[in-house]
C-alpha cells in the first residue's frame, strides 16, 4: 500500500512544485499523447529517462521511486498478457520481436505512471480544484475530483492498518488456493469498507453544518496567476509533441533487434 505515497502530494519548495497546475497538466497531457504515438521500445524509453530530471528537481524521489516499485507488478502483468497475445495472435513474428513489443507496452505504462505521478506529488490538491474552477469547470465536480484524490492514499494506508491488525490475529493471507485467499482478504474488506461508509458520512455531516452549496458565487482567497516560467514550461511541451508528431511521421525507428542484427 506504500505504493499510493507516490500520488499523494509532497510540500516541498521545489521549482516544479511552484509551476502553475494547469501547465503541469498539459505537460501531463502532451507526455500521454506521446506515450501512445509511439509503439517502439526506443522512443518510449527515452522519454520515461526525460523524466527523471524533473523528479531530482521536484525532490519526490523516494516516494516516485516507490510507486514505480509498486508499479512493477502491473508492468509484468502487461508484459505477459502481451507475450502470450503475441505469439498466438502476432502474425508469426518472432519470439525477440514479441518480446521487445510486449517490453515497450510495460515502459508505456510506466512512462503513464511516471508523469501522473510527478504531477499529483507536486500538485497541491487545493491548488488543482482552485486550477479547475479558473478553467470553468463546475465545483461540485471538482470537490468531488480533489475529495477522491485525497481519500485514496487515506484508504490505502486503512487498509494497511486493517491489514497488519488481522495478521496480529493469525490471518493468513498467502495460504491455501486462489479461492481460498479470496476469501481471506473478506476479513479486511469488510471493515475498509464500514469505515469508508462511515468516513463519507462525517464528511456529508461537515459539509452540511458548514452550509456547502448554499452560496452559488463563491469567492476564492487566492487567484492563479500565470508566469513566465509557466508559459516556458508549456512551450517546453509543446515543442516536445511537435518534435515527437515530426519524428513519428518522417523517420523510421528501428526495434533494438535491428540494431542488434546489425552490429553482429
Amino acid at each position: 500500500m506504500s505504493m499510493f505515497d507516490g500520488l499523494k502530494y509532497r510540500s516541498v519548495s521545489s521549482p516544479i512544485h511552484s509551476i502553475d497546475p494547469r501547465a503541469k497538466f498539459i505537460y501531463v497531457c502532451i507526455l500521454f499523447v506521446i506515450a501512445i504515438l509511439f509503439s517502439q521500445l526506443i522512443p518510449l524509453l527515452i522519454i520515461l529517462v526525460l523524466q527523471v530530471p524533473l523528479v531530482i528537481l521536484a525532490k519526490v524521489k523516494r516516494e516516485w521511486i516507490r510507486l514505480l516499485r509498486g508499479s512493477a507488478f502491473f508492468a509484468l502483468l502487461i508484459f505477459v498478457m502481451n507475450v502470450i497475445s503475441l505469439y498466438f495472435y502476432g502474425g508469426g513474428q518472432s519470439l525477440e520481436a514479441i518480446i521487445e513489443r510486449a517490453l515497450a507496452m510495460s515502459v508505456r505504462f510506466m512512462v503513464l505512471v511516471e508523469s501522473f505521478s510527478i504531477f499529483f506529488l507536486t500538485t497541491s490538491p487545493d491548488m488543482l480544484s482552485l486550477s479547475m474552477e479558473q478553467m470553468g469547470i463546475p465545483y461540485e465536480f471538482c470537490f468531488a475530483f480533489t475529495t477522491a484524490i485525497r481519500f485514496v492514499p487515506v484508504l490505502a494506508e486503512e487498509a494497511q492498518t486493517i491489514i497488519d491488525a488481522q495478521r496480529s490475529r493469525g490471518l493468513d493471507l498467502e495460504g491455501g488456493n486462489f479461492m481460498r485467499r479470496v476469501k481471506n482478504y473478506i476479513p479486511i474488506l469488510i471493515p475498509l469498507i464500514v469505515n469508508a461508509i462511515r468516513r463519507s458520512l462525517e464528511l456529508a455531516e461537515a459539509m452540511e453544518s458548514r452550509a456547502w452549496g448554499a452560496s452559488k458565487k463563491r469567492t476564492n482567497l487566492y487567484v492563479l496567476k500565470m508566469g513566465k516560467k509557466d508559459y516556458i514550461f508549456i512551450l517546453i511541451s509543446i515543442v516536445m509533441l511537435i518534435s515527437s508528431i515530426y519524428v513519428w511521421l518522417t523517420v523510421k525507428i528501428p526495434s533494438i533487434t535491428q540494431i542488434l542484427q546489425s552490429l553482429m
